[in-house]
């Protein structure tokens, strides 16, 4: 029996390679995701026990949260807008990639049936898109890319499970009829999205009377995706689905209904959370190697390979002859298979050019999920016998997570850059500029409005100070707009004007804080007040910019 104190020190230990992992990556521009399934199996070739995957876990306690942050960090209207482009990747494509891994397996896998090949297809047919999404933020991919990369990984993993449970339902006796498959899919799908509303509406109304306390909206934030999966779940409708629409429900409607301490509070908690979640499920992921190979020893070196080639070719090929096709169609078919094909001014509804074909394609990296779902393929039927080529399905999709994750993961970064895909850093700076100016005129507005309402004089001098603070800082706005206006490079100006005030203000936060550790070394300030008053000086430092040449 594991001791508590060898479990402390495992977890004390991924904990620490985690983090270093993390800042080796940080240094050399690679995406974590990447490395640490590297780190994860040379650990499972050294002498000692290994971390075996367990699918339940995976799928009730690791998946939930991580799908629930991604949605709550998604956008509602953004997925809207480009929503045929992500149902045709998410659903379609994962149930194309499925059936031609199905009747590959059936026609060249020796032994292979069609069910077994549908459910590692299945398996493999969902991208995880973490390692996509954090080279393409880093490199400054364009923010519909990202948002089709987002929306495509919250949505897919719902449609994998359920094909993947008929298949294997098929695969171990229970019967396989077509018209059944789908109206158990679309049951489940339906009935997901009924649950993450509920959901998502109950929450709402939790959270109205506790905004004000942002550790209790903390807690009902953490528990929200665990409540909509389990129910989802026991009601026997798509638990992940449901979690996907409540976290972009609650997350679309958060501005409005939380206070700002308590979404201060809830994204830092969150973020912590995926990074450790995300950190543990690709360690994890390595460490799986002894697990899959151990039953290899029963199949011809031919089989293997030729599994692994059909199962690897059409996951890498698959997808960019989707996506063409899907863009080449005349625009009635397209309006159904992948996009409405109107010309649209802010560029959400017009077609993928080539290159953004090319970058989408190379953002397939598959995960945890992938593993975890066919991990769950039992080992006996119901019947008693073996499931029909399990451990051959295990190393297949091993494989492919390993190929993509690595192989892609490393690789997508230069790929972005060599196509020349990038975000215009000046748009998005000069529209971020324009809602602060609108925001800042609305408040001024607001105070002219409050003004005529006053008449007593102490709050006619408190309403003039708050308008002369407040017309500063439009002038400010202004100022960096008509800079950003002047500009036609797609890279953020430099302002020397600007960078030394964001350097004036850094410098003047520095030197609070430490007057305010001298007053506590000397005992004329306790660690209380220490405390709130380096909160305050963190909330300002937190509103300037990370790399202030790069942001706006």
């Amino acid at each position: 029996m594991v001791s508590v104190e060898s479990v402390l020190l495992f977890v004390l230990a991924a904990v620490a390679v985690v983090v270093v992992v993390r800042w080796v990556a940080d240094r050399i521009g690679l995406p974590a995701a990447a490395l640490l399934p590297i780190v994860g199996i040379a650990y499972s070739l050294l002498p000692g026990p290994n971390v075996v995957l367990d699918p339940e876990i995976v799928l009730t306690f690791v998946l939930p949260p991580l799908l629930y942050s991604a949605a709550l960090d998604s956008s509602l209207l953004a997925i809207r807008r480009n929503l045929r482009t992500v149902v045709s990747l998410s659903v379609v494509l994962v149930l194309l990639t499925a059936l031609v891994i199905g009747f590959g397996f059936a026609w060249f896998v020796a032994g292979a049936g069609l069910a077994a090949g549908i459910a590692v297809g299945a398996a493999v047919a969902p991208p995880d898109p973490v390692a996509a999404l954090a080279v393409g933020r880093r490199v400054g991919l364009p923010p519909r890319l990202l948002t089709l990369i987002q929306g495509e990984g919250l949505l897919n993993d719902a449609t994998a499970l359920t094909i993947l449970s008929v298949a294997a339902a098929a695969a171990t006796g229970d019967g396989f009829t077509v018209p059944s498959a789908l109206g158990q899919f679309l049951v489940a799908a339906a009935g997901g999205v009924a649950v993450g509303v509920v959901v998502a509406f109950a929450v709402r109304l939790l959270l109205r009377p506790l905004s004000g306390d942002p550790l209790m909206v903390n807690a009902v934030s953490l528990a929200t995706p665990f409540a909509a999966y389990l129910l989802g779940e026991r009601i026997h409708v798509s638990g992940v689905l449901a979690v996907v629409v409540a976290g972009l429900i609650v997350g679309h409607h958060t501005p409005r209904s939380a206070s700002g301490a308590s979404r201060l509070q809830t994204n830092a908690v969150w973020r912590l959370v995926d990074f450790l979640l995300e950190g543990f499920v690709f360690l994890l992921i390595g460490q799986q190697l002894p697990e899959v190979v151990r039953g290899l020893a029963k199949y011809d070196t031919s089989t293997i390979v030729v599994a692994v080639a059909i199962t690897v070719g059409v996951v890498l090929l698959l997808r960019p002859l989707w996506l063409v096709l899907t863009q080449s169609l005349p625009r009635s078919l397209h309006t159904w298979l992948g996009g409405d094909g109107r010309e649209g001014d802010d560029g959400q509804n017009q077609r993928l050019t080539g290159r953004e074909v090319a970058a989408l394609s190379w953002s397939g990296t598959r995960g945890v999920i992938s593993l975890a779902a066919i991990f769950t393929l039992p080992l006996v039927t119901d019947s008693g016998a073996p499931f029909p080529d399990r451990d051959l399905l295990l190393f297949c999709t091993f494989v492919v997570v390993l190929v993509t994750l690595v192989g892609q993961g490393l690789t997508f970064a230069p790929i972005v850059r060599a196509l020349g895909l990038r975000a215009n850093e000046t748009d998005q700076a000069r529209l971020r500029n324009e809602a602060r100016a609108a925001s800042v005129e609305a408040a001024l507005a607001t105070l002219d409005e409050l003004e005529d309402q006053e008449h007593d004089d102490i709050h006619i001098d408190v309403i003039e100070t708050m308008r002369g603070q407040l017309g500063a800082r439009l002038h400010r706005y202004q100022g960096r707009l008509d800079l950003l206006r002047e500009t036609d490079s797609a890279d953020l100006p430099v302002s020397p004007r600007y960078e030394a005030a964001l350097h004036v203000r850094r410098v003047a936060i520095d030197a609070q804080r430490e007057e305010l550790l001298r007053w506590r070394d000397a005992g004329r300030l306790p660690d209380e007040g220490l405390r709130v008053l380096e909160r305050e000086l963190d909330h300002e430092e937190r509103l300037l910019p990370d790399r202030p040449a790069r942001r706006s």
